[in-house]
């Protein structure tokens, strides 16, 4: 496996979509994966790391220094006090009730509303109906950096990309500051997700490979 030479076609698959690989974040989905991983993204220039499951990530932390850290798997309510301040963006606030507990440790935890514009039972994030009261209280308790989401699991996954943009464009109006992450696309839609505006990717199998079973 040369992660750097998934990166380097990772970086031209941006750039044939239209994106400007200077200017999109690649978050490296260790989730699975060994320390050993771990080290060889950071070796090959990726700063950011993202975990899926809070307890996964604290040991991976002790034995893997220089990374930041992004939570970007659903974060339960018991896990909130060991979770926050210990990753540089947690992803995944998808309720007034994350939000809250969020806010009572630490109100300078950088986070992002998690919206499920595909629409899927099966996927977290607040409904989009409901997205800018959320949206509008996270900004009121949390450093909110933006907005995150997962493409649909089948067919074109453009629409829901764009709806996201459309989300945060108008609630950067409302708010009447800049929410400058749009975290979207993972290995299979990444494409997508940068014609459509995102400026932070979610990518595991495109840098590592199949992650183990």
């Amino acid at each position: 496996m040369s992660v750097a030479k998934n990166i380097a076609s990772v970086r031209e698959r941006i750039a044939r979509a239209g994106g400007n690989p200077d200017e999109i974040t690649i978050v490296a989905v260790t989730k699975g994966f060994g320390p050993e991983v771990c080290h060889s993204a950071l070796d090959a220039g990726l700063k950011v790391l993202g975990e899926n499951r809070v307890q996964e990530a604290l040991a991976k932390m002790e034995k893997v220094k220089g990374a930041e850290w992004h939570l970007i798997g659903h974060l339960q309510t018991n896990k909130v006090r060991v979770a926050s301040g210990r990753f540089a963006l947690i992803q995944s606030v998808d309720s007034r009730r994350i939000a809250d507990a969020l806010a009572r440790i630490n109100v300078e935890q950088k986070v992002l509303v998690e919206i499920n514009v595909a629409r899927e039972k099966r996927k977290t994030g607040v409904d989009p109906a409901e997205a800018n009261n959320l949206i509008n209280e996270v900004a009121e308790m949390l450093d909110l950096q933006g907005l995150m989401a997962m493409g649909p699991a089948e067919g074109e996954p453009t629409p829901a990309f764009r709806e996201l943009r459309t989300l945060r464009d108008q609630a950067q109006q409302r708010l009447g500051r800049a929410l400058p992450i749009l975290s979207m696309g993972m290995s299979g839609d990444f494409e997508a997700a940068v014609a459509a505006g995102s400026t932070m990717l979610r990518l595991g199998e495109a840098l590592f490979g199949p992650r183990p079973a």
